[in-house]
């Protein structure tokens, strides 16, 4: 069985599984999913301040912070029983490309190259995780939500803000990794 589980699930299971995340909420009688809201309710809950933003009935949405609980839980137990020792199988093209930008170690998840310790210390490093988790963070609060919660939940609710926040997830994508990104890794 963990041999089983340690293997990529297909598209076919993976899929559905996804799709029926929004029904079992609905019928629960969840509107809303996403990780980026549970971050208000934990200020909610420990921020001693007047602030207006945090004043809301958080024990409602008390089922979020369990479900980003479970998500914290199953990767250490996905890093520590399922992970695969091999490294990363990466396309010889995209290969000979990174080499270009001196990412050669494909042994973990994310390149060592751009995500490690050392690699926090250079330029490149210091735009790719902190910056970039600052903008990551900025644009998820003026989205008013994260993509999860936009592109799943939010589109399977027919909602009009959720689809204007993914098409403009999709073009920010599009425009950082084409036009943004190959100046990043030169640095």
């Amino acid at each position: 069985m963990l041999e089983w589980l340690k293997q990529p699930w297909p598209w076919y299971i993976a899929g559905p599984l996804f799709g029926l995340t929004v029904p079992a909420l609905l019928l629960l009688g969840n509107k809303t999913f996403g990780i980026s809201s549970s971050l208000r309710h934990i200020c909610a809950i420990s921020v001693p301040a007047k602030i207006s933003y945090f004043r809301y009935d958080w024990k409602k949405e008390a089922w979020n912070l369990f479900f980003v609980g479970g998500v914290l839980i199953g990767g250490i137990i996905a890093a520590t029983l399922l992970s695969n020792a091999t490294p990363v199988q990466v396309n010889p093209q995209l290969q000979e490309e990174l080499a270009g930008y001196g990412i050669t170690d494909y042994s973990n998840m994310v390149p060592a190259d751009l995500f490690s310790w050392p690699a926090l210390f250079t330029l490149r490093g210091f735009l790719m995780m902190v910056v970039g988790g600052f903008l990551v963070g900025f644009g998820t609060r003026y989205a008013g939500g994260c993509t999860s919660g936009h592109s799943i939940m939010g589109l399977s609710n027919l909602q009009l803000p959720s689809l204007i926040a993914t098409c403009c997830f999709m073009v920010g994508g599009f425009v950082m990794t084409w036009l943004i990104l190959p100046y990043i890794l030169r640095l």
